[in-house]
């Protein structure tokens, strides 16, 4: 057997080595004071609150797409109360201490507090089962937000030794809080030299001295004198630097009573004023609800909505002339001011010293006998995890380096793919605008660019928006290649019967009434089946059309959304192919997208305009008619298309 001989110096090294391995591991170990990973379970080391007012459950989850358990806030908003007493009281009057833990606020974080509360011992008047916010604290440490509050608190309570009173000291200038939902880890480093450093993902954001007299407020040290409060100003003391001049006297010229303002005597009435319309007419075709009850509810009255005349006219109504500045208006008259013989300044109360006032080197603070968390949010999801209390820095930095930084890396690589594909829907949309940008310059377009640009500004921060346009610069184009297709004498019955083939597609079963109450009730016997009706429909001959398209206005409303379709059978067949058709197309597209808010918007719009058409399928009928060189109707058309477009998209973006 061959004899193995050791190498003296060799030897000498490994057991050096083993020595300051196990000195460093002993010496790391008393480093950290405290230390909860929640790998377990907490209800065995951790005390929830018995306190009715805190009725939030506590979890025991895994922090989402990790394997790491942390202490979970489950539900919104409520109050969270859970405390855990430390084996030893810790001292932060000897030396460095490091407070340290992670927090992931999973949802986000509108309105609630993510942040820990350090305890003072129970001789302070507490016991863990009623733990609550009045349990004296010695220092509080962590995120907190709602409404202007956004800040990660560091409070901390210290006695006067002169008062005797615990006095809160807040953290001037305390970072935000990060607005992702990644884990992130804060950390306090109180150090023996009175130095306090605030660390963010291990990153410094705030360096501060508990003796400055700048970084906290109210400054741990009082100020050496006070305003004395007892001190009150002298009665014949007279701080009025000016007063009014008690030998002036009012001119006999000055009115007072003289109205500021008066009729211009010199305006008239505008032309095309309409002394006879009101600005709101009754809603012609608003029904009575089938449950009103004239007893209970009050005789019935049809709402009102503007009156259309007027938004053509200058006005309507009594005319009165507009109000002008009147020229010998001077107001109340007042005495000039002159100095005041008897002023005497500005009166301002002694200073004495201050009684409460003391000077140490270093703050003497209470120790720390818990760790806390008192809580109300409105969020759920808040993970709490990896809690330390360290005595060296370095192990705070070993603790996030190994602990907080790969979920850190993980969850950041995760959401950076995530807003890889936002990145890539924004650029789109802002191709699209710039593409409707220049849309915008098309020049019969010129008059209505105004509107149109306002309405693109807005596309630019909503996207809905910018989904509409397009939709609809579809449908139009997809329209008018239609309408060459089927540009024939009589194109109506060919389309109308397309169109109740479509409407017989089982997955448009549930919107069929919606949608066939939308094509005239002559084209066929689909129309009375679709409306529960019984029999047949005969069509209406030239003559008949041109007879229906010559009724009134008023003739019309009163007809409903079916009958009055004839209003339009005075323009060419293929025109009213063109208003037919972009109606069928853009209402079935909406019902199917389920856009219930823009068809309430699109019914409201159409009421107040008096139309009882969806806007796509006329506007269509305006290009036809600009093509056929009906200038003025098209122009007409054209005009009420735009001033009804814009408002509605806007409006339904809006829903």
């Amino acid at each position: 057997m061959m004899e193995v001989k050791l190498n003296p110096a060799l030897l000498c090294t490994v057991t050096l080595l083993l020595i300051w391995c196990v000195a460093i591991g002993i010496q790391a170990s008393d480093n950290v004071i405290f230390y909860e990973p929640f790998d377990e379970s907490y209800n065995e080391r951790w005390v929830v609150s018995g306190k009715d007012d805190y009725q939030g459950v506590w979890k025991h989850a895994k922090s989402e797409g990790h394997d790491d358990y942390g202490l979970l806030v489950s539900e919104k908003a409520r109050k969270y109360a859970i405390v855990k007493e430390l084996d030893d009281a810790v001292s932060l009057n000897d030396g460095t201490v490091v407070l340290q833990y992670e927090v992931r606020l999973q949802n986000g974080l509108e309105c609630g507090g993510a942040y820990l509360k350090y305890l003072r011992p129970q001789d302070a008047g507490w016991k863990p089962e009623e733990f609550d916010n009045e349990c004296p604290y010695l220092i509080m440490f962590g995120p907190d937000k709602c409404g202007a509050t956004d800040k990660v608190h560091f409070i901390f309570k210290h006695k006067n030794p002169k008062s005797g009173e615990y006095v809160e000291h807040h953290l001037k200038d305390p970072p935000s809080v990060p607005s992702d939902k990644l884990s992130h880890v804060y950390t306090a480093i109180l150090r023996s030299n009175n130095e306090l450093r605030i660390l963010i993902d291990g990153e410094k954001k705030n360096k501060v001295n508990f003796l400055s007299s700048v970084d906290f407020e109210p400054p741990l040290l009082p100020a050496k004198t006070i305003t004395d409060v007892e001190d009150k100003k002298p009665e014949d003391w007279d701080d009025r630097e000016k007063i009014p001049d008690p030998d002036a006297v009012q001119p006999d010229d000055w009115d007072e009573d003289a109205p500021m303002d008066i009729e211009d005597e010199e305006a008239v009435k505008p032309k095309g004023w309409l002394d006879d319309e009101l600005d709101e007419v009754d809603d012609s075709e608003a029904r009575k609800p089938e449950d009103w009850n004239d007893e209970e509810d009050g005789e019935w009255e049809p709402p009102k909505i503007p009156n259309i005349k007027c938004e053509m006219a200058p006005g309507c109504g009594e005319w009165h002339r507009p109000m002008r500045r009147n020229p010998a208006y001077k107001g109340k008259w007042q005495a000039p001011l002159i100095d005041n013989p008897n002023y005497k300044g500005i009166w301002k109360a002694r200073v004495i010293p201050n009684p409460d006032y003391f000077e140490v080197d270093r703050p003497d603070f209470d120790p720390i006998a818990a760790i806390g968390i008192e809580i109300w949010t409105m969020q759920d999801g808040i993970l709490f995890d990896n809690i330390l209390i360290a005595s060296d820095e370095s192990i705070a930095e070993s603790y996030r380096e190994a602990s907080w930084k790969p979920k850190f890396e993980n969850e950041k690589l995760k959401s950076t793919k995530e807003s890889a594909g936002s990145d890539a829907l924004s650029a789109l949309h802002k191709i699209v605008i710039n593409l409707l940008y220049k849309v915008a310059d098309i020049p019969f377009l010129e008059a209505h660019r105004t509107k149109i640009l306002d309405l693109l500004k807005q596309a630019e921060n909503q996207t809905i928006i910018t989904v509409g346009l397009i939709a609809s610069l579809i449908v139009v184009i997809l329209t008018a290649c239609l309408l060459i297709i089927l540009s024939d004498k009589k194109p109506e019955k060919k389309l109308f019967d397309l169109l109740y083939k479509a409407a017989d597609f089982p997955f448009l079963e549930a919107y069929k009434p919606k949608i066939l109450v939308n094509v005239p009730e002559a084209t066929g016997e689909l129309a009375a089946e679709a409306s529960g009706k019984q029999g047949t429909h005969e069509e209406e001959d030239d003559s008949g059309a041109v007879a229906a398209g010559r009724r009134s206005r008023r003739e019309t409303e009163e007809q409903g959304p079916v009958t009055s379709i004839s209003r339009f059978q005075d323009r060419e067949s293929s025109s009213n192919v063109c208003i037919y058709l972009g109606v069928f197309t853009t209402r079935t597209v909406l019902l199917m997208a389920g856009h219930g808010g823009f068809l309430h918007t699109l019914h409201e719009r159409q009421k107040f305009y008096g139309d009882p058409y969806p806007l796509l399928g006329r506007l269509r009928g305006s290009f036809y008619c600009k093509s056929n060189g009906q200038a003025q109707a098209a122009e007409q058309m054209w005009d009420h298309q735009i001033r009804l477009f814009l408002p509605l998209t806007i409006s339904s973006s809006g829903r």
